[in-house]
């Protein structure tokens, strides 16, 4: 009887050390920002930084959404002079965006994202990310592509 009971305990340890659905707790994963720096192509200065372009200059279009505009954050704190959009990859979509500055088509962005659900938690998975129109780099520790602008002033 006693060896019945401790097989027992041993089930019941087993299948409440399983986990379920409640094991995650809280999770939110938020899709990774696309952030930018706009340096001049010759002097690798950023245009923002060296008061060429003004931050009221730049627009950002979604063009698969009838050009409509999209949010940006502008920042400006220690003089880092990137621009963020972080309104990218929340949802399964494909964007290609334009960015404009004083007026000047610079490059456009196309991404295609898809928000995939795992076994505790949504991510986003970016199949595709395609930048075109401007030389550019990938700083992989940071995230920021810096785009190489040519002279259009």
């Amino acid at each position: 009887m006693k060896n019945l009971y401790l097989i027992a305990c041993a089930v019941v340890l087993i299948f409440q050390s399983c986990k379920t659905d409640d094991d995650c707790g809280s999770c939110f994963t938020p899709p990774q920002n696309f952030v930018f720096e706009f340096v001049d192509a010759d002097t690798k200065e950023n245009l923002f930084t060296n008061e060429t372009y003004d931050p009221d200059q730049l627009q950002i279009f979604n063009t698969l959404n009838a050009d409509a505009e999209v949010n940006f954050v502008f920042i400006a704190e220690n003089a880092l002079n990137l621009v963020n959009v972080n309104s990218i990859g929340w949802e399964t979509e494909t964007v290609n965006l334009k960015m404009r500055l004083a007026g000047n088509d610079i490059f456009t962005l196309y991404v295609d994202a898809e928000r995939k659900d795992g076994e505790c938690c949504s991510y986003t998975e970016y199949n595709e990310v395609k930048i075109e129109g401007s030389a550019f780099e990938l700083n992989a520790q940071t995230g920021v592509y810096t785009i190489f602008v040519e002279k259009i002033w």
